[in-house]
This record gives C-alpha cells, structure tokens and sequence, in this order.
C-alpha cells in the first residue's frame, strides 16, 4: 500500500481505500495540447511527404500536385498564428471563430495567386485543396476556444489519488456508544 492511500474498514472489517479527488497538474495537460504539430503534418503534405518510419518521405505519385518549399512554408506559417495553446485556451465566441477562419482563408487564397508560379500551382483544383485544408485546420483549431471549453476542460480535470491509514476496527459495541456520544 502506498502512504496515500487510507483504508476504511466496512462492516465485514475488510479494508477498503476511499478515492480522494484532486485537481489535475494542469500545466501538464496544457503541455500535451499542441495544434502546432498539425501544422507541422500539413506543412509536410503540401510537400507531397508521407511519413514512413521515423522520417518524412517524398512520395513521387504526390509531386506532380504539392506545392514548393517556399508555398508548403508560406502557407504552414499563415495557420500558425491560430494554431497555438494561446488560441486553444482562449475564449472566442462563433462569429469571432467564423470571421478569423475566413480572414486566414481569404489570405491564403490571396498568396496562392499572387504567387502562383513560385508556390507550384498548376490547376484551379490545388487552389480550392490548398484553400479547404487551410480553412478546416484553422476552423478545427479555433472551435477548441469555442466559449472556453479547453479552460472549461482544464477546470473540470481531476484525477484521483488514494490515501491510506492503518485505522483498526472498532468492536461493534464501542462503535456504537462512540456514535451515541457516551464515550471515546
């Protein structure tokens, strides 16, 4: 037994822990929430890279459709001002979600035409793909701020730890003039 746990003896007299709650060390859930590595996976995409293993590969089917270095960085960068704890943790209402979802989005299309030849586009297609996948990721991100609910998920996190102490069983006859108030 762990010292911290406390063992309460039921009628039968077998022990018994009592679960104790306790908050939860939010600075670690806050560490384990990480938008910015999906940036970092869509970054790869773009690049037409699949990983494989322990490393990111490129993948020769995909070239002929993703984008440069220079569009795959570009556009990766662009999604990082919402994808990050700050914006995860905050709390934004829908339409402050929806406008800074279409501003991003609307950014992003400005970039991939203005710079078209230097990004690697060929087709319409890779514009609406590039634009759907900038605009979902920027919408998944900022719908976590949705009225709070990562610090409301950070409010309600507990986990439970288990306190013993070796308490003997009364005899039934002094537990109870104990609880009438005849004596110790």
């Amino acid at each position: 037994m762990s010292k911290d746990e406390e063992i309460v003896y039921l009628d039968a007299g077998q022990p018994q822990s009592v679960p104790q709650m306790q908050n939860f060390n939010k600075a670690e859930l806050i560490d384990k929430i990480k938008p910015e590595l999906m940036v970092e996976i869509i970054r790869h995409k773009l690049l037409g890279e699949e990983w494989l293993g322990d490393k990111w590969v490129k993948i020769p089917e995909l070239t002929k459709r993703s984008l440069t270095s220079v569009g795959a960085w570009e556009l990766a960068n662009l999604m990082l001002g919402v994808s990050s704890i700050n914006i995860s943790i905050s709390k934004l209402s829908d339409r402050e979600i929806k406008e800074r979802a279409y501003r991003i989005s609307k950014s992003a299309q400005y970039m991939l035409i203005s710079n078209w030849k230097e990004y690697g586009i060929k087709n319409a297609s890779q514009l609406h793909y590039v634009h759907e996948i900038i605009f979902s990721n920027t919408l998944a991100v900022l719908k976590q701020a949705d009225n709070a609910s990562i610090q409301d998920l950070l409010k309600a996190t507990v986990y439970e730890t288990r306190t013993v102490s070796e308490n003997k069983k009364e005899s039934g006859g002094k537990k109870i003039s104990r609880m009438l108030g005849f004596g110790d």
